[in-house]
């Protein structure tokens, strides 16, 4: 990188103060190469163990499970130590709660887990109706063949669990799905939320985590995961400690080992059935929604399971994982599968003879994949089927909705006409581009249309609402489209925005009908490329008949926490009508970014000092220049306050990571000693109260009730027992955390150590939060400049293609 360097010491303003000093390449780097995309990962914050590496990327199946304390994937700021950050394959479902804003004394966050499980009820109804698998592929043959078939008879009922392995048989075929919609469910905040494990539960539990030499600390966490009974389940099964968020198998082991003596071995079933779904959940927090049998087994031959086959089996057998086998689709050709879906593990069954002959011509590969996730993608696609081939609401004529597209102006116009005979549009662009959707809720609007816009974050919502004029929905806000608005009226304008938990939770936004839908014509959903499946299944699913929906966002940014890559995958299967912005960001910080999303880390002109280069040597100096930078430096030479200021580093731990950062930042900002659980009144926090949500704030002050919070614009107290795990300094967060967010004056930190975390979208997204200035304090010198060009996104395994496949056309 083209830089001059400064003095160790010298005072950081002197670098903002120089000017125009921007990332440039010595060396022009190329385009970046293509190729599929994921970010660096999804999953469990804070250091929770996770994947290293996403294991359908890397030849290094081992890679599964790695603990990282970077960002890679964290859920967005869980705030214990390393066991906190829960994923979305074991977090107990009893987190704090988001404010007391829910009716009927239920929290936010309580009503949103309720909506959840009865969604997910709802899908596991409909699989039970099911008769059997559908074929989607060919045949296989050897290990993987009898897997399938141990699979077959288990789900068909044909034979018990406990002997089906030694003796396979086929299950029938199941028949196509029913076209008939499964009915709704109810408006969440009619449902009381969980209340988490008692105290004697939690003892209980204590109790045997101490007589096997496991951290007491962890027992509320296991109590919530296990249940009711949750001492005589791990007595049973230690290795059932896994599934407590950053405990190892390694960890596991030695557990097992204290309550079972002589009886423990690493060939024990209970322990590869453990670690195979273990496996399963790490691969969901790199963003996999399954993985490839092969790089299953080879990832649980790594971590000491004698017969790795066996394991899975056993997971299969139990009903803790579920098998797949998808076609693979050919060059010039589309996924070949059965009507009416493509899917779990299947054989040719009654198949006729053309068919089984085309089928073993056709290759395949066989996933295995947590029940939770493939629920979820299977009731996506059936969703987005179901929106893609139903013709809209009319709302106006024809004639009205092309004069809406006259008035606007751009690819402004494009959106309007597309929704206006269309069930799925989606919307790409970067920030620039909001003004587009902005422009459709208002002509959507003035045709008498319930629109609104939703996004995955608080800070995505505030973030529109302060772009298109309005201001975001508080709990129980009224819908304002009830009536229509005169076209071209000042009362035309868009409505409020609101979060996608608060919507589903109905604490936001227009509420559910009588037959539970969501009572709205329209709906946006901004940052879309952050949705993950699950979310995704539960608004597609709660969207009425003859609702539009529009998903928008900028497909160049870091990708969800959860599994998934849902708008990926759709703007990949062109199954809709797809309209790109032809908007620029303005200024040198547009310039920089939209380079950055090509490939390419160019230099801009910064007459203004928008943008800043502050090269460091080692891990002190970069905190040093960061703190300078934030108190000092920016609020002198660019004029914004510390407080609109945000830092963003690759990840939690290490030396200059977010636990180094904001200890360092509090004590210049905000010192104090801390005595409210490490917090102060006054200090810069995000509050996670389910995974993957964070909530900035700040401290007001503390009693007996817990921490009291004050995060966008609503009180919030958290427990104290849940302070430690769902609230942390929020002056550094990760590119994940920061997701949706954008700010005055961004200082992003790259110190040496963070080579390894630098890729493409990571780069796009922690520049791209800047809004008026961005410095970089940076140690990786010609690293930057490389990761841009050849470190793409890391891709994911997921489903949601070949199940949408067969249920649409394509373009």
């Amino acid at each position: 990188m083209s830089t001059e360097p400064e003095p160790a010491h010298e005072d950081t303003a002197a670098a903002v103060d120089a000017g125009p000093e921007t990332p440039g390449a010595t060396s022009g780097p190329a385009p970046g190469a293509a190729g599929a995309a994921d970010e660096d990962g999804a999953g469990a914050s804070d250091g929770t163990a996770r994947t290293a590496s996403s294991p359908a990327a890397d030849a290094d199946p081992g890679s599964l499970g790695r603990e990282a304390d970077g960002e890679d994937g964290e859920s967005s700021g869980e705030a214990s130590g390393d066991s906190s950050g829960e994923t979305p394959g074991g977090q107990p479902e009893s987190a704090g709660a988001e404010g007391d804003a829910a009716p009927a004394q239920v929290s936010e966050a309580e009503a949103e887990l309720a909506a959840q499980r009865l969604e997910r009820e709802r899908i596991a109804r409909r699989k039970a109706e099911k008769q059997g698998p559908i074929e989607a592929g060919g045949k296989l043959s050897g290990t993987a063949a009898d897997l399938l078939a141990a699979v077959r008879a288990v789900e068909s009922g044909e034979k018990p669990a406990a002997t089906v392995f030694a003796e396979p048989a086929p299950a029938p075929r199941r028949a196509a799905p029913e076209p008939a919609r499964p009915p709704r469910p109810v408006a969440a905040e009619r449902v009381a939320g969980p209340v988490g494990p008692t105290p004697e539960a939690v003892q209980a539990v204590r109790r045997v985590l101490a007589e096997g030499g496991a951290p007491e600390a962890l027992a509320p966490q296991a109590a919530a995961l296990l249940g009711e009974g949750a001492e005589d389940a791990l007595r049973a099964n230690p290795w059932r400690l896994l599934r407590v968020g950053g405990v190892r198998p390694e960890q596991a082991d030695g557990f097992a080992r204290a309550l079972l003596g002589a009886a423990c071995g690493p060939d024990d079933e209970r322990r590869g059935r453990a670690v195979t779904v273990w496996l399963l959940e790490q691969a969901a927090l790199a963003g996999h929604t399954a993985l490839e049998l092969p790089l299953l087994t080879a990832a649980l031959a790594e971590r000491g399971v004698p017969d790795p086959d066996a394991a899975v089996q056993s997971a299969l057998a139990e009903g803790e994982a579920l098998a797949f086998q998808d076609a693979l689709e050919e060059p010039g050709a589309r996924p070949a599968s059965a009507p009416g879906g493509s899917g779990t593990a299947a054989g040719p069954g009654g198949a006729d003879a053309a068919e089984e002959e085309e089928d073993e011509e056709r290759p395949v590969r066989v996933l295995i994949g947590l029940e939770r996730f493939a629920l979820a993608e299977e009731s996506l696609a059936d969703g987005l089927a179901r929106l893609v081939n139903s013709t809209p609401k009319q709302d106006g004529s024809a004639a009205d909705w092309e004069r809406a597209a006259d008035a606007a102006r751009g690819a402004a116009a494009d959106l309007v006409r597309a929704v206006a005979g269309h069930g799925l549009v989606l919307h790409t662009g970067g920030e620039a581009s909001l003004a587009e959707p902005a422009a459709l809720l208002r002509a959507a609007r003035a045709l008498g249309l319930r629109a609104w816009a939703a996004a995955p974050g608080v800070l995505g919502r505030d973030r529109f609402s302060a772009l298109a004029g309005g201001a975001p929905s508080a709990p129980g806000t009224p819908d304002p489209g009830g009536s229509p608005a005169p076209e071209g009226s000042d009362s035309a304008g868009p409505a409020p925005a609101v979060t996608v938990a608060g919507l589903l939770a109905g604490t936001e936004g227009p509420g559910r009908d009588a037959d539970g839908a969501l009572d709205l014509d329209l709906l946006v959903v901004l940052d879309a490329p952050h949705l993950d499946v699950e979310a995704g299944a539960l608004l597609v699913e709660s969207l009425p008949d003859g609702a539009r929906l529009v998903l928008a966002g900028d497909p160049s940014v870091l990708w969800s926490v959860g599994p998934g890559r849902v708008f990926a995958d759709l703007l990949a299967a062109r199954i809709c009508p797809q309209v790109a912005s032809r908007l620029p960001d303005p200024g040198p910080l547009g310039e920089l970014v939209s380079g950055i999303g090509i490939g390419e880390l160019g230099q801009v002109e910064a007459p203004g000092k928008e943008v800043v280069i502050v090269p460091v040597r080692d891990a002190g100096e970069a905190v040093h220049r960061t703190v300078q930078l934030v108190a000092d430096s920016v609020p002198r030479a660019i004029g914004v306050p510390a407080e609109d200021t945000q830092v963003i580093t690759p990840g939690h731990g290490g030396a200059v990571g977010t636990r180094a950062l904001n200890a360092a930042l509090k004590q210049r900002l905000n010192p104090g000693p801390g005595r409210f659980g490490g917090f102060d009144p006054g200090d810069r926090v995000v509050h996670s109260p389910v995974p993957g949500r964070v909530l900035p704030g700040r401290v007001v002050t503390a009693d007996a009730d817990g921490l009291h919070l004050s995060c966008a614009g609503e009180d919030v107290v958290v427990p104290p027992e849940l302070v430690e795990r769902t609230v942390r300094h929020g002056w550094a967060l990760t590119a994940h955390q920061a997701m949706g967010g954008r700010w005055p004056a961004v200082v992003v930190v790259l110190p040496g150590d963070a080579v390894r975390a630098l890729s493409r979208p990571w780069i796009y997204t922690a520049f791209g939060r800047a809004a008026r200035h961005l410095s970089v304090v940076q140690g990786v010198e010609q690293a930057l400049p490389r990761a841009v060009a050849e470190v793409p996104a890391k891709p994911r395994t997921t489903r949601l293609p070949v199940l949408l496949a067969p249920q649409v056309p394509t373009d």
